[in-house]
């Protein structure tokens, strides 16, 4: 699948994923500025986040909640790792077997970690308003 659009579009680009994405674990890639947070953002919104999502990079795994308090999802960060080992390092395995969205940024960091079912979302820079999402 392959959706171009630009950020006012975005709620709509979020609820078409959340409907087709036959996994929960969700790999983001693109370059810096490609918009992967901003993404993560509309869906975790659409999902019925009570919390704004944003990046990460510094915290490496952010936690949203519904509004039962329940976590909805993680969204990770993983810019800033070093090696794999730091992934095991705070259990991401326990957050792969939990039954909450897992959204994840830089995911490549730890590709060998990455669960089969995962699915890659690959968002393109067309131009300044426009992206490119594409998806196997």
């Amino acid at each position: 699948m392959e959706i171009t659009y630009t950020e006012n579009q975005i709620t709509e680009v979020a609820d078409k994923l959340i409907e087709t994405l036959p996994s929960k674990i969700v790999c983001f890639n693109g370059e810096m500025g490609a918009g992967k947070t901003t993404l993560i953002k509309a869906i975790v919104k659409q999902l019925g986040g009570v919390d704004e999502a944003n990046s990460p990079t510094f915290g490496i795994v952010n936690e949203y909640n519904d509004a039962e308090n329940q976590v909805l999802a993680y969204h990770f960060d993983f810019y800033r790792l070093n090696d794999e080992n730091e992934a095991y390092d705070f259990g991401i395995e326990d957050y792969f077997n939990s039954d909450a969205w897992i959204f994840m940024e830089w995911s490549e960091k730890i590709e060998s970690l990455i669960p089969d079912d995962a699915i890659m979302v690959a968002i393109q820079v067309i131009d300044r308003t426009t992206r490119k999402l594409n998806l196997p």
